[in-house]
């Protein structure tokens, strides 16, 4: 169960790290579109790389962070049943929805995605507009590192569930336990 737990912390940091790190584009987000804006209505010119390169931002760290939100359970869940639950049932509920929903959805997406962004690396695909930003294969790239991100934390949160079936939790840091039901 040690190497279970260690795997946990592992994956958990590594989400914790890369959402730390790519949270961070929300600033360089705001600071270009503000650029952008400035540009338009102050100077009259526009720069059409500017405009994907906020977008693209966009579009980079919202894939990236999706493993770190779904280890903070920052997604969006209709918790009617789960927000109350014992820890048990919310260990049960969780290690059900990996194995049936989330790890399924990932191998989807990650699936269909391959070739999407194989073909965009082999042609070294750039914006679509004239005058836009080289390497949009880069991006394209985000959609497999989502969902290996996310697959990951999948199995992160599908061994702490077994920890707390197993009534090991206590193993796991304070920030990786389950919240009470009661709060």
């Amino acid at each position: 169960m040690s190497a279970l737990v260690a795997l946990v912390r592992l994956i958990s940091g590594l989400n914790r790290l890369v959402g730390s790190v790519f949270a961070w584009l929300s600033l360089g987000i705001v600071v270009v579109c503000f650029a952008v804006v400035v540009q338009r209505y102050l100077f009259s010119t526009s720069y059409v790389w500017m405009q994907d390169l906020y977008i693209w931002l966009n579009g980079a760290m919202f894939t990236a962070v999706a493993g770190f939100a779904l280890m903070r359970d920052d997604h969006v869940r209709v918790d009617v049943f789960y927000r109350k639950a014992p820890i048990r049932r919310k260990a049960a509920i969780d290690l059900f929805g990996v194995i049936v929903f989330l790890l399924p959805y990932c191998y989807v997406v990650a699936f269909y995605a391959w070739p999407f962004v194989a073909r965009a690396w082999r042609y070294g695909e750039g914006s679509a507009n004239y005058g836009g930003m080289p390497g949009l294969y880069v991006l394209k790239a985000f959609i497999i590192a989502f969902a290996a991100l996310v697959a990951l934390q999948g199995l992160a949160m599908a061994g702490r569930s077994i920890l707390v079936l197993s009534g090991r939790e206590a193993d796991l840091p304070e920030r990786l336990r389950y919240k009470s039901g009661q709060e």
